[in-house]
């Protein structure tokens, strides 16, 4: 195994990267739909 700087092996690395995408991709959806709900009501905001 190789050191690394973080402190946890690789597939406890790969299991926070998957959970990371997700959460990540539901903050940018969720950010999307603000933006379009705030567009579409203060079109010149």
């Amino acid at each position: 195994m190789q050191a690394n700087t973080s402190g946890i092996t690789e597939a406890q690395a790969k299991e926070f990267h998957e959970q990371f995408k997700v959460t990540y991709t539901a903050f940018v959806g969720l950010a999307a739909v603000v933006h379009l709900f705030l567009i579409a009501t203060k079109p010149w905001f």
